[in-house]
């Protein structure tokens, strides 16, 4: 197996010159995860008080959630009036962090990015009940099933803000295409129609496009499958308390074990803003089915 990480040693963006940039992107579309073990996100003491517990969560929620072009939360403890005021600040900066970051190390995409959910984790994630679908314990590519992206690459930025020294433990599987050629030959043909049905039924926002199609489908085939999760190959990471780290999570075969206390920004990146678009899943799905999977 590659090796999964690529370690950018620095407390400070000022540090990491040009020549790391032009390699930490070249690496991070191969399907690498960038990794600095000192940078991260600080947030002040009164911030650490109230937000570093899962009670602030809602109960019905693994996750608190802020859009940040609306300036909205989502899934926090609507019984704790003042919560509001700490989290947005708290949420909105970290989103920030995680765009001035990417705009840092990653330059060519910093025109072509456009935001998606900043989310935070607060509950240990080890023992969660949950169905395998929704099980992220178990290695997966991800895919939305409400939320097509209709080609678009997903790049979130992670930082484990755990304040016990606790790491987020991740394993990371096989390569794209391994996983492609193991599972694409039993995934069921796309169907307009029902793509069509489902978002006049709004289980869609949008209309399901044909790659939308087969990478959930590859989501679900992976997870589902009891035999595969016990016998790939898998790198286990522990990323420390402190740290930050970059995936392209629709792309790297991931799971996360344990932990608590995470904060996740996603972007999305149109395939034609990289500087590799065959390595994205787009393209290698359309080479695996000879088509072209989502209209201009």
């Amino acid at each position: 197996m590659d090796e999964p990480l690529y370690i950018l040693n620095s407390n400070s963006l000022d540090k990491i010159n040009e020549v790391q940039k032009d390699l930490a992107l070249n690496l991070l579309e191969s399907g690498q995860v960038l990794y600095f073990p000192e940078y991260f996100y600080a947030h002040n003491a009164q911030q650490e008080h109230y937000l570093l517990t899962d009670k602030i969560l809602d109960g019905q929620h693994k996750n608190i959630s802020y859009d940040y072009l609306k300036d909205r939360l989502g899934g926090y403890n609507s019984n704790n009036q003042g919560l509001p005021s700490i989290l947005k600040p708290f949420m909105r900066q970290y989103a920030e962090f995680a765009k001035h970051l990417l705009d840092t190390v990653c330059p060519l995409y910093a025109e072509h990015l456009i935001w998606g959910r900043t989310s935070y984790r607060p509950a240990e994630i080890r023992g969660r009940a949950s169905s395998k679908r929704k099980d992220d314990t178990r290695v997966h590519v991800d895919s939305f099933p409400a939320s097509p992206v209709n080609g678009r690459r997903i790049l979130r930025v992670f930082c484990n803000i755990n304040p016990y020294g606790e790491p987020r433990v991740w394993q990371l599987g096989e390569a794209f295409n391994q996983v492609l050629e193991r599972f694409s030959p039993a995934i069921p043909k796309y169907n307009p129609s029902v793509a069509k049905l489902l978002k006049w039924l709004k289980v869609t926002k949008t209309m399901r496009s044909a790659y939308d199609h087969y990478q959930l489908q590859l989501h679900d085939r992976m997870k589902l499958d009891d035999h595969y999760q016990q016998t790939v190959s898998k790198n286990t990471i522990n990323f420390q308390a402190q740290s930050t780290w970059v995936v392209f999570t629709d792309h790297v075969s991931h799971a996360a074990l344990s932990g608590q206390f995470l904060l996740e920004q996603t972007f999305y990146l149109p395939v034609a803003a990289m500087r590799n678009p065959e390595h994205s899943p787009l393209r290698c799905w359309e080479k695996n089915k000879m088509e072209e999977l989502v209209q201009a």
